[in-house]
Order: C-alpha cells, then structure tokens, then sequence
C-alpha cells in the first residue's frame, strides 16, 4: 500500500511558475513509476508526465513540454512537477499517482490532489 499527499499548488498569474510536490509513504516507493495526472472543471482526467523508478525516462503530453518539468528524490520518497510558463489552460486539481508494476499504464495508487489557478 502507497499513500500519496500533494502540495505546492495555488494561485498564479499567467507565465508564472508553480512547483508540485507528491510525497509518498512506504518504503517501496523507488520501485513504482510514478505519473501526475490533471482535471479541469467539466473534464476528463488527463495525462500531464510520467517518470520511470530510477528517474532516467520522463515523458510528456505534448501541451507541457518544454514548460513543464518532472523528477523525483528516492531518498526523500517524493515526485515533483516544475511548471513554468503557466497558461490559464493549466487550471486544474493536479494528481500523483503509481503506475502499476505489472500493468503498463495502469494506475493504482493516488493522492486527494492540488489546485492549481492560473489567471489570465
């Protein structure tokens, strides 16, 4: 069992910058893949980065990338998302989550979530 608790989130104007936290229980933590994930209001969840247990693979939706940065400290048990140039699209609650070791894609565990406001 993971349990997830993220924080850093807020308000912001437009090309400002924010930095997630996703702190993790449990000692296997460096094992899972981890993902955030975001929702805006009358949306559906989406895929925002992904990074591998080591930290050396990270992807991204295509809307974030060059803005938005994920990593993780294994030995501070925590996964963060560095978003700068921040776009009133981005309003959303933001999620952490586990991926799944035995099912690509899929994932288990996740946090209560982040808001996150961008004003124009």
């Amino acid at each position: 069992q993971v349990q997830l608790v993220e924080s850093g989130g807020g308000l912001v104007q437009a090309g400002g910058s924010l930095r997630l936290s996703c702190a993790a229980s449990g000692r296997t933590f460096s094992s899972y893949a981890m993902g955030w994930f975001r929702q805006a209001p009358g949306k559906e969840r989406e895929f925002v980065a992904h990074i591998s247990w080591s930290g050396g693979n990270t992807y991204y939706r295509d809307s974030v990338k060059g803005r938005f940065t994920i990593s993780r400290d294994n030995a501070k048990n925590t996964v963060y998302l560095q978003m700068n140039s921040l776009k009133p699209e981005d309003t959303a609650v933001y999620y952490c989550a586990t991926e799944s070791a035995v099912v690509a894609g899929r994932y288990d565990y996740w946090g209560q979530g982040t808001q996150v406001t961008v004003s124009s």
